[in-house]
C-alpha cells in the first residue's frame, strides 16, 4: 500500500524516516521551517545539514509552504521537537487533512501539562486516537538514513490504522511491527532518553560496562514502573520501543543523549555544552516533566529525579552516582 505522506521536520529523524517512507513506495513531501533547507532537498537530493553524502530516492521532495506540503496526504508524519510540538502544531492544524492519519516520530512529555505527545496531537487537533500513532524503537537516524537493517513499532489503538502504517513504512531496510499499546511506546521513548543521560554521565566519569549495565537496567525497571502505572503492557517495556530503544540509545555514540550525558560527566554545564554543540538532547527536557509524571502518580523515579537535579545544576554527575549508591537496599521486584 503505497500514497502521500507529509513530514513534518526536515531535521535528521524526519529526513532519514522520509528516506524510509520513500523507500517503502510512498510519494513523500518534507515540510522545513527553513526555506534554504527545502531549496537544498530539491536541487541536491540531499540534506547536506544532517545527512551530507546521504542521496535522497527521486520521491522525495520539499517545501517550506504548508498547504502545499499536505496536499492530497493521508498520512502526516509530525517529527519536531517535542517541546516544540503544540505551537507548531497550532501553526500547522487549520491546513491537515480531515482525515489523514497523524504519526508521532517524537519521544518526550511535555512540560507544565506533562502530556504524551499523542495527547498533545489529540488536544490541538481533535483527532481521535484511531487517527493518531505513534513509530518508535532503537532507530539511530544516521543508521536508518544509511539503510541498515533495523525495526520498529507502530502503535495505534486501532489495529486496523496500525496495519495500514505498518505496510506503509515497511522497506527493504526496515522492518515494523504493530502495537496497541501508544502508552507504552511513548513512555519508553521518552523516558530512555533520560536513562541515556545518566549512562552518559556514568562513562564521562570514567567508569565500564558493570556500571553502563547497572543504570540500563535500573533505568529499565524505572521506565516500566511508570509506564504500567499509566495504563501501559509490561511487554511492550521489554521489546523494540522499551529495551531495543533504551539499548541502542544508552549504548551508541551516536546517541545525542548518551553524548550530552557524557560532557555533563566530564564537568561540563548544560549552558557549556550548548555553547559548544547548539544542540539541547530532549531528555534533558524531558527529565523534569517525567520526574513531575512519576511524582503526580506516586511512582519511584530516582534516574528521573538525579538526572534533573543535574541539569538543572543542582548537583554534579559524581555526587549523582554517590547518592544512587547511597540509596536504601531493597529487593529487586519492588
Amino acid at each position: 500500500m503505497t500514497g502521500r505522506v507529509a513530514v513534518f521536520g526536515a531535521g535528521s529523524w524526519g529526513t532519514a524516516f522520509s528516506i524510509v517512507l520513500a523507500d517503502a513506495g510512498n510519494d513523500v513531501t518534507i515540510w522545513a521551517r527553513r526555506e534554504e533547507v527545502a531549496q537544498a532537498i530539491n536541487e541536491q537530493h540531499e540534506n547536506p545539514e544532517y545527512h551530507p553524502g546521504i542521496q535522497l530516492p527521486p520521491a522525495i521532495e520539499a517545501t517550506h509552504d504548508v498547504e502545499k506540503a499536505v496536499h492530497e496526504a493521508d498520512v502526516v508524519v509530525l517529527a519536531a521537537p517535542s517541546q516544540t510540538l503544540r505551537d507548531n502544531l497550532v501553526e500547522w492544524a487549520p491546513f491537515l487533512p480531515d482525515r489523514a492519519v497523524l504519526v508521532s516520530l517524537m519521544k518526550g512529555v511535555e512540560l507544565g501539562t506533562l502530556e504524551r505527545m499523542s495527547q498533545v496531537i489529540a488536544e490541538v487537533t481533535g483527532a481521535g486516537p484511531e487517527r493518531i500513532a505513534v513509530v518508535s524503537g532503537p532507530n539511530l537516524s544516521p543508521e536508518i538514513a544509511r539503510r541498515e537493517p533495523a525495526a520498529g513499532v507502530v502503535a495505534c489503538t486501532d489495529e486496523g490504522v496500525a496495519q495500514m502504517l505498518q505496510a506503509r513504512v515497511h522497506s527493504p531496510a526496515f522492518r515494523p511491527y504493530t502495537s496497541p499499546d501508544v502508552i507504552g511506546c511513548e513512555i519508553g521513548g521518552a523516558y530512555k532518553n533520560v536513562v541515556a543521560l545518566a549512562s552518559g554521565m556514568a562513562v564521562g566519569l570514567g567508569f565500564g560496562d558493570n556500571t553502563a549495565a547497572s543504570v540500563i537496567t535500573r533505568g529499565l525497571a524505572e521506565t516500566a514502573r511508570l509506564a504500567v502505572k499509566l495504563g501501559a503492557n509490561p511487554l511492550t517495556l521489554m521489546g523494540l520501543a522499551g529495551l531495543g530503544d533504551l539499548v541502542a540509545t544508552c549504548s551508541s555514540p551516536l546517541s545525542r543523549n548518551r553524548t550530552f550525558g557524557e560532557k555533563l560527566g566530564r564537568g561540563m554545564t548544560v549552558s557549556d555544552i550548548v555553547a559548544h554543540t547548539r544542540q539541547v538532547a530532549e531528555g534533558a527536557k524531558s527529565c523534569h516533566s517525567l520526574r513531575e509524571l512519576a511524582a503526580r502518580h506516586d511512582v519511584d523515579a530516582p534516574v528521573a529525579q538525579y538526572v534533573d537535579d543535574v541539569v538543572a545544576g543542582r548537583m554534579t554527575a559524581a555526587e549523582m552516582m554517590d547518592e544512587v549508591l547511597g540509596r536504601p537496599t531493597k529487593a529487586e521486584t519492588e
